[in-house]
């Protein structure tokens, strides 16, 4: 029936898609019944740690996949350098592509490119850690060839619904499992703190770790909160019908770091439930307490919450006091984890086949045999039997022959044997006949999976031919200063005339996009009158409220006579091109561009700068950085941007903004700032990054200007600041010199 049809289409568009960190896991979420699974390779994949499976294990991981119906996905999903993406992703990924991969995940846009380029009919994945927040970014994909985008985890239903509307690119988003409190790929907590790079696969989770809050000299959070950026797993099972008609085509679980038992319990239930939903629709729809239950005793921070579908933060999403599970709990959690163990973790799932031997003497053995689900059937032919001499073999010897599948992915659920008289085969004959039946029938239903090499690495020409010549050798560089505060500018620009010098020439300021859009006008009229270039900084994150807050105020927005803007995701690429506006565009460092391929890029969609990344140090930066980079010499590093608010999380929300401190446990602070127009926080380093002395070293880079990055300094800070550019004076007081010396691993 019609209904019928409907109800199997749905089907087809609903997938359960489950975390492999391991072999193990991998063979669980199998037997628990997802649709597909994601896992990493022993490179390039954002769990670094995770027990990623090598080489040919990785490809006996496709395979098995593929031979219960299932689809692989593989994560390489971290920053590629110049060399990894040049000299290595090809052959890593070659075997895989070969053996019939289902897609790859992937964060960056250089490996994005290069795979299009290399393997054109592999489908790729936007991961998370691209930070999509609206139908411009992924529309931005959709003409990259992207097949599938992973939203930012902070979205929400409505937002969702746009960008499905908006869009025509398959939609998954996470349904279950930890979230960071950090919008993912934005995050450089553990890479400033320990040289433990999120973006390299190697985040070592200082989120969960105790912090304070002071306002000023008083402190906002109570002792009893002490995991202040720790959010709750999530658990959306009650959302799945609202989160299926927003548009999502698949569900994904997060835990590639987990146990193959939380694997197999989590995928189960929702397993369960989108049967229930596929079946019965939105309204027959119930959860159980004891499923419920069930997910919680797995793996819980102070309980769940629903995620971010619902709201856009507060003090219910996060995990404050961090309990520990109390003894029955205990005891109940491992009844727990030995059923899931016996049921899904021990025992193999084997595919069903059936299958009927036709024998008679003088003429070769007939073996056919077909899997279940009306797959095509196969005829295998052995050694001819002969009379006997004495006593013919009976037909149990035939079936206990050909009945043992050993290590082979099958069962038989049938075996029919006809033998016409008396016979005679030696058991060799018979093994052999079973061996052969069953190797030809797995090649047969991997045969369609697989493909042939793609172009050869000759046909691998770089888009890096068009490389800008390297600035004229002069003594000075443009410098470029941004500032976040009318107090800053001020500063800037009562120094101005002194910052005309022969060794630094400031040439451009840029203004984030602070207050109302006619005092923003105001202060580039100001920047334009002491002669420099006026930018604007758009905003971190750019989500529908921003849209809707520049279309709700256009015609002074259209006005507005900046020089250019500078952009920090790609939805302000995209939302600029679709609005016609003129002006220079500037990348600013967290659109990551980490190699050549990326640089050339954005060279040809138009961008005239592009600020160098923040985890490469000085040798990796050499290789990339040319006339059109610019280099951030000084400056408090945003470690983090997050919807999570703490005026929020700790109930003193006035949507006023003010910096607040963040204390660790070695009294490190580290200033917040909370954005309310665009409603994220973002958390600074607590030293700032100086290198306004190393300029021998920064010589190297080719650089075509340098940043000084003003976030939270006061008056005199921002003075002393530029009076050391000028006489390139040594630091003094507390700083770092971020990953310029040492970068990540």
């Amino acid at each position: 029936s019609y209904m019928e049809q409907e109800i199997m289409m749905k089907k087809k568009q609903l997938e359960l898609l489950a975390p492999a960190g391991s072999v193990e896991s991998l063979q669980a979420a199998v037997n628990a019944g997802a649709d597909a699974v994601y896992m990493g390779g022993g490179r390039f994949g954002a769990r670094a740690y995770a027990d990623n499976p090598q080489g040919d294990r990785l490809l006996e991981a496709i395979d098995y996949a593929h031979l219960h119906g299932v689809k692989l996905y593989l994560t390489v999903n971290t920053l590629f350098k110049e060399q990894e993406l040049e000299e290595e992703l090809y052959d890593f990924l070659l075997p895989c592509y070969e053996r019939g991969l289902d897609a790859v995940i992937v964060q960056d846009l250089g490996a994005l490119l290069r795979i299009r380029q290399w393997f054109s009919d592999l489908p790729v994945h936007a991961s998370t850690q691209m930070t999509l927040c609206g139908a411009e970014g992924v529309a931005f994909l959709e003409r990259e060839g992207v097949k599938r985008v992973v939203l930012a985890r902070e979205l929400s239903l409505g937002e969702i619904v746009h960008i499905h509307r908006n869009t025509n690119l398959e939609i998954e988003c996470f349904v279950h499992g930890a979230l960071c409190y950090c919008y993912s790929g934005q995050c450089l907590f553990s890479s400033i703190l320990g040289g433990r790079s999120g973006n390299r696969g190697r985040c070592a989770q200082p989120c969960r770790l105790a912090y304070e809050v002071f306002a000023g000299k008083n402190r906002v959070s109570r002792k009893e909160e002490r995991t202040l950026l720790s959010p709750k797993d999530m658990c959306a099972i009650d959302l799945l019908p609202e989160i299926a008609g927003a548009g999502v085509c698949s569900l994904k679980i997060e835990g590639r770091m987990k146990r193959p038992e939380y694997t197999a319990g989590v995928v189960r239930i929702y397993r369960k439930y989108i049967d229930c939903y596929l079946e019965y629709g939105a309204e027959g729809y119930t959860v159980s307490e004891e499923d419920r239950r069930e997910l919680l005793l797995l793996f819980n921070r102070d309980g769940f919450s629903r995620g971010y579908y619902e709201q856009h933060n507060g003090r219910d999403l996060m995990a404050l006091q961090d309990t520990k599970a109390v003894q029955r709990d205990k005891k109940a959690y491992e009844r727990q984890i030995a059923f899931l163990k016996k049921e899904y973790t021990e025992t193999e799932k084997k595919i069903p086949i059936t299958g009927s031997l036709y024998a008679r003497a003088g003429q070769p053995m007939e073996l056919t045999l077909q899997p279940e689900g009306g797959a095509a059937s196969l005829t295998v032919y052995g050694a001819s039997p002969q009379i006997p001499k004495n006593h013919p073999m009976e037909e149990s010897q035939f079936q206990k022959q050909l009945g043992k599948t050993g290590n082979t992915p099958f069962f038989w659920a049938d075996l029919s044997i006809q033998l016409e008289g008396p016979l005679f085969v030696p058991v060799q004959a018979l093994n052999d006949l079973r061996r052969d039946a069953l190797e030809k029938l797995r090649e047969q239903m991997l045969k369609n999976c697989k493909r042939t090499g793609s172009s050869s690495p000759e046909e691998r020409q770089k888009r890096s031919q068009d490389y800008p010549k390297d600035a004229a050798d002069t003594a000075f560089v443009p410098v470029h200063v941004s500032v976040e505060t009318e107090e800053q500018l001020e500063e800037v620009l009562a120094l101005a005339d002194g910052l005309k010098g022969e060794q630094a020439v400031l040439s451009a300021i840029y203004t984030e996009a602070f207050g109302s859009f006619k005092s923003l006008q105001e202060r580039i009229r100001k920047i334009h009158g002491k002669g420099f270039k006026a930018y604007v900084a758009l905003p971190h994150i750019f989500r529908l409220k921003t849209r809707e807050r520049i279309e709700k105020e256009k015609a002074v927005f259209d006005s507005l006579e900046a020089d250019g803007f500078v952009l920090r995701n790609l939805e302000e690429y995209e939302f600029l091109r679709e609005t016609g506006r003129a002006g220079d565009r500037i990348l600013d460092h967290n659109v990551y561009t980490c190699n050549r391929e990326s640089r050339s890029f954005w060279r040809e969609q138009g961008i005239c700068m592009q600020t160098n990344p923040l985890e490469l140090n000085s040798r990796e930066l050499q290789k990339i950085s040319s006339q059109d980079s610019i280099q951030v010499i000084y400056g408090r590093y945003p470690m983090m941007v997050t919807a999570g608010c703490l005026h929020k999380t700790l109930g003193r929300c006035r949507g006023q903004e003010e910096i607040w401190m963040l204390k660790d446990r070695y009294q490190k602070e580290f200033p917040v700032k909370n954005h309310c127009q665009d409603c994220y926080n973002i958390i600074y380093n607590s030293q700032p990054v100086y290198l306004l002395d190393q300029r021998e070293e920064l010589k190297k880079l080719r650089a075509g200007a340098y940043r000084l990055m003003f976030t939270t300094e006061k008056k005199e800070e921002v003075r002393q600041v530029l009076l050391g550019l000028l006489e390139q004076r040594k630091p003094s007081g507390d700083f770092t010199r971020g990953h310029f010396k040492r970068g990540v691993e």
